[in-house]
């Protein structure tokens, strides 16, 4: 029997009345939470106020001293003293209700939202943005009580008298210091309780709007079933029948067979509504239950339809009826397919991957993301993903990337992200929109892939392609860009800019005595004292083997670049301990500076160079600033390189003799061959201009054979006229001597020419046979297999060995003329000289002494034991036909400048 309808519809008067009382209630709520929030402001604004006041005020009195001042400080003190107990208090979990609220009201709280705030803060204190506001307002505590103690000393001050003017601007000083870390703080307290509080006001919003919807759909819906239950049996067909989507089957309780069918369970079953009638309803059903859940409906060529099935109770007169309701869910298990499949394939993807709304806020994040950020994506939910990304230079993304993605785009780029623990790291990012049927955005796609090891990678290219791989100083390339930009910065701030062109003096002798590896591992020690005396801003460069650079900014002049050249040229010039060996260097300096010398960054390290060459020329270990003149003499250096290639064709060069005379006769036993290079244009170019150059190009081998060979073809011309037989000594520099060709090459020569072997000397300075190396027993043995003799020029001014001097064919030593020009006063020459004589005596070998211009040194020489001299006082560098006359046996005696035997030397 079907119930009353006044009692059918109780139900929903009741559900109406719930309703109602539950929005009140949460109404109610709301505006509670809105007092409490409005106390948070107040608050707040008290508290900043009394801060801000409290500065001002400490200021105030440190100026005058006015106790007015004071007391305002100390009542606006108390405010934040009172706030910060009530807030420490709670924080402690451990606090008396009333002595809070006590607190909060001295700070002059809204009394009303006392009782709320102290709950917010004992509950909720890490609420979003409320978490943030108490660090910010934790974080100036030890501030206020420095300004509290200022306050004190100040007060304490002023009370035994008047305080100094620099104790006045000190403490003042220090406050402004206070308030300037504190305001900051101060803003982001401010700003931190502001947001909290939208974001509170957004969320008991949507709660209440969400209650509120909630209720009255679930009162709407138990509205539909009564009404539908009232409306009985003349509404049942045009509901469940003829308007319904889904297969409505209505079989008795009791028995479960059907009693009716709607024609969409017919049309799915494959037979017609009458033939159903009778039939047990679960028959139906291949799975699952014909009252509720999930099943599949057998279908008539044998297959299954899936269904959902939602079952009720109605009466019929006196009969309970079953109405089943199944809907076709094959579209949503197919959806639900292909949404596992999405999701398996989302969390197997490498790269980070979000979804998020229209807002740009995260709905899904996958696993990847996950490891990637070490953020949840539970904690990204409901947050804009670019929250945590920023541009590479800290700026937040701009509009023009949503904008750019909205017109359909897909925006692709470097961004900075930041990790769970706050590190951040650097992102490829790519955003794409997924659009409704509209066009407009519903979802954003990210995708994220962290570039540290790629852009590792990169940097580290970079790095080798800008930086010297053995000393780690930036090369030629990039000191020329980072001199060009310190160029252009200096001309905005109309500063100088100043080049340094370091090259190390016998850098090639000491990589040469020891071997390459020692010689990098030099040019590294090397590196680390240029750096050391540089500042931060400053930089060094290797555009050579030992040649370096630095660069100098932020410089009101090129005069400036003094100090550290000096700096420079001590810390080089302390000696290298390389473990088994302590080698001593020094170094050569030339600076250049903008805007004097030059304007770009080309010339400025040309002009440098061309000042380091004349510092390395006149001095060595020294150091010179660029003159114009300088850049003429290197072009004129360039031009003569030019002009030496051709020389030797051009037949430019001669051959000139310096007879070497027997001390104690007086007689001229040998000469010496000297090159000399008559150049068309600039005359008579002397031999220490141009032999560095030849040696430079490489051409110092083929002029020092057209020497050797035109020497030993002068002297058998001589024989050829029977003057009397003399030696002739050839220079040999280190690059000829070093030469697989050197010793084959003189033999073809004395072959060619017909000279005695005895007849030739070779000069050889101790830094070529350094220069030689362990190779120098074997050539010295091979020459000595010739009957080669060998003088060791200027003994004692290089890397002196008395182990040279026993090597095979060695027959001479020259003492060179820095030993005799202080002959015969000075003591140290003297006795450094006799020692070279008694050490050549004892050895049988012979002496010949360079540079001989006075009687003086004559007698010395001769009294010392030495056999041979050369000098002035003898006889200057002569052409073949004086040297001639001097030989022949009738010749006239030379004029004074040529005497052969001097007075008084018997």
């Amino acid at each position: 029997m079907q119930q009353p309808l006044l009692r059918r519809l109780r139900p929903l008067a009741y559900a109406l009345v719930a309703v109602v009382a539950l929005i009140l209630l949460l109404t109610w709520g709301a505006l509670q939470t809105q007092v409490i929030l409005a106390g948070f402001l107040n608050g707040e604004s008290v508290w900043a106020k009394a801060q801000k006041q409290a500065v001002i005020d400490l200021d105030n009195y440190a100026a005058s001293g006015d106790a007015v001042h004071l007391r305002s400080f100390h009542a606006n003190y108390a405010i934040l003293m009172a706030d910060r107990s009530a807030r420490d208090a709670i924080a402690s979990k451990q606090f008396d209700q009333q002595a809070v609220e006590a607190s909060f009201a001295r700070g002059d709280v809204i009394p009303d939202a006392i009782p709320g705030m102290v709950f917010m803060f004992n509950h909720f204190a890490n609420l979003p943005y409320m978490k943030e506001a108490n660090m910010a307002w934790r974080s100036v505590d030890s501030s206020l009580e420095e300004l509290n103690q200022i306050a004190q000393d100040l007060e304490k001050e002023f009370a035994e008298g008047t305080v100094p003017p620099h104790d006045v601007a000190a403490a003042r000083a220090r406050i402004a210091t206070l308030n300037r870390y504190i305001e900051p703080r101060t803003k982001l307290f401010s700003l931190q309780i502001a947001l909290g509080a939208v974001w509170l006001g957004k969320v008991l919003f949507f709660a209440v709007l969400a209650v509120a919807a909630i209720a009255s759909l679930l009162w709407l819906r138990m509205a539909g079933r009564i009404l539908s239950s009232i409306r009985g049996t003349e509404e049942r067909y045009t509901l469940l029948f003829d308007s319904a989507a889904d297969a409505i089957f209505m079989a008795d309780e009791e028995t479960g067979r059907i009693l009716d069918v709607n024609q969409r369970a017919a049309s799915w079953i494959g037979c017609a509504r009458s033939e159903l009638v009778g039939i047990d309803l679960a028959s139906l059903f291949a799975e699952g239950s014909p009252h509720s859940g999930v099943g599949s409906l057998r279908m008539p060529e044998g297959g299954t339809l899936p269904v959902e099935t939602q079952s009720t109770l109605v009466v019929w007169a006196d009969r309970r009826v079953c109405q089943s309701i199944v809907r076709d869910i094959s579209e949503r298990v197919a959806i639900e397919q292909e949404r596992r499949i999405a999701a398996e394939a989302l969390a197997s993807i490498a790269e980070g991957v979000l979804i998020a709304d229209a807002d740009r806020r995260v709905t899904t994040a996958n696993e990847a993301h996950t490891r990637l950020t070490g953020i949840p994506a539970s904690a990204l939910r409901h947050t804009r993903f670019d929250a945590t990304r920023t541009l590479p230079d800290g700026q937040p993304l701009p509009q023009s990337i949503w904008e750019d993605v909205a017109e359909g785009a897909n925006w692709l780029g470097e961004v900075e992200s930041r990790r769970a623990d706050g590190t951040t790291y650097p992102e490829m990012l790519s955003i794409s929109a997924i659009r409704d049927s509209m066009g407009r955005p519903q979802h954003y796609v990210a995708v994220v892939t962290d570039i540290t090891a790629r852009k590792a990678d990169r940097q580290r290219l970079q790095h080798l392609a800008t930086h010297d791989p053995l000393t780690g100083l930036v090369t030629r390339s990039e000191f020329e860009r980072l001199c060009s930009e310190a160029i252009t910065q200096a001309t905005h701030q109309r500063g100088a800019v100043a080049v340094m062109f370091v090259d190390l003096d016998a850098f090639k002798v000491v990589n040469d005595s020891y071997s390459h590896a020692i010689g990098d591992t030099l040019l590294v020690r090397v590196a680390e004292r240029i750096r050391a005396q540089l500042a931060r801003k400053d930089v060094a460069g290797r555009i050579g083997g030992d040649e370096f650079t630095v660069l100098l900014t932020d410089l009101r002049s090129r005069e400036e670049a003094n100090d550290v050249a000096q700096a420079l040229l001590v810390a080089l010039a302390r000696p290298f301990d390389l473990g088994d060996y302590e080698i001593f260097l020094s170094a050569s300096i030339g600076i250049a500076g903008f805007p004097l010398d030059g304007s770009d960054a080309v010339t400025l390290i040309a002009n440098a160079d061309a000042a380091m060459y004349t510092a390395k020329s006149e001095e060595r270990n020294a150091l010179r600033f660029y003159t114009p003149r300088m850049h003429a003499d290197a072009r004129r250096r360039l031009q003569l390189a030019a002009d030496l290639r051709q020389a030797l064709t051009r037949h430019e060069f001669h051959v000139v003799y310096q007879p070497s005379v027997e001390l104690r006769t007086g007689r001229i036993v040998a000469v010496e061959a000297l090159i000399r290079w008559n150049h068309p244009d600039r005359g008579n170019v002397p031999p220490d201009e141009f032999i560095p150059i030849a040696e430079s190009l490489g051409l110092i081998r083929q002029i020092d054979h057209w020497v050797l060979e035109t020497a030993c073809a002068q002297v058998r011309r001589w024989d050829e006229a029977r003057l009397p037989p003399i030696r002739v000594a050839v220079n040999v520099s280190a690059g000829s001597f070093g030469h697989p060709d050197f010793v084959p090459g003189i033999h073809a020569v004395l072959q060619a020419t017909g000279l005695p072997p005895a007849r030739l000397i070779l000069e050889i300075t101790e830094s070529a046979i350094l220069h030689l190396g362990e190779d120098t027993h074997r050539t010295m043995l091979a020459l000595h297999g010739l009957g080669i003799g060998v003088a060791i020029d200027d003994f004692g001014t290089g890397y002196s060995s008395l182990a040279y001097l026993k090597l095979p064919s060695v027959a001479f030593l020259k003492i060179d003329r820095s030993f005799v020009m202080g002959l015969p006063g000075n003591t140290n020459d003297a006795a450094i000289t006799e020692a070279m004589v008694a050490i050549a005596r004892s050895l049988d070998l012979h002496t010949i002494a360079e540079g001989i211009e006075t009687e003086g040194q004559h007698e010395f020489l001769l009294r010392a034991g030495c056999g041979e001299g050369q000098g002035y006082l003898y006889s200057k560098p002569l052409l073949t036909d004086e040297i001639e006359r001097l030989l022949a046996p009738n010749a006239k005696q030379p004029a004074k400048k040529l005497t052969l035997v001097p007075p008084k030397r018997a």
